[in-house]
């Protein structure tokens, strides 16, 4: 049962709701509907206001990359060897990468940038995580043991790393 003052969703005309964007006005569902500090809005609006915010050159690209490989590098010939103390290490090796990067490219920004850093971080501490593998590899054929714990801290080196440098460059604030 609807009257004519019913509002109707630009999205799902089918699906009755009270809702509007408040940027644009447009009649939105809870489906179509994104909180944002200021209200709710429609994923047009808010596609067009993230664009807004899309500032990296393209030299901003390779620069991150390369800084955030050889930092990573770095640090994953010097973190993973502290045992038990890599837990508290990689994430803080994290920041300094994510934070060099940032001072860098004098905090532009871009969702991709993001991604390729921290992917960049990932790659950058490949090299220590690969030949720990092939001594590992050798070592169990041989009996030995010793050298699987190295692997296990480099490798969580590389996640802790990767996802602390993705999350302190893309803004995801955690706890909000």
């Amino acid at each position: 049962m609807s009257n004519e003052n019913t509002l109707f969703c630009a999205n799902h005309p089918q699906t009755p709701t009270s809702l509007r964007c408040n940027r644009c006005e447009k009649p939105i569902c809870t489906r179509c509907a994104v909180l944002t500090p200021t209200g709710y809005r429609c994923k047009e609006c808010v596609r067009g206001q993230q664009k807004i915010f899309d500032t990296a050159n393209w030299y901003d690209y390779p620069l991150a990359v390369i800084v955030a490989a050889v930092l990573s590098f770095i640090g994953s010939q010097i973190v993973p060897r502290m045992g038990f103390f890599a837990l508290l290490l990689a994430p803080l090796a994290g920041v300094i990468i994510a934070e060099t990067v940032r001072a860098l490219i004098r905090r532009r920004r871009s969702r991709q940038l993001f991604t390729f850093t921290a992917a960049a971080a990932a790659i950058g501490s490949l090299p220590s995580l690969v030949s720990l593998l092939v001594i590992a590899l050798a070592a169990l054929s041989q009996g030995g043991l010793g050298v699987l714990l190295s692997l296990i801290w480099n490798l969580l080196y590389t996640v802790m790393v990767t996802t602390t440098v993705y999350t302190r460059l893309s803004g995801i604030q955690i706890g909000r």
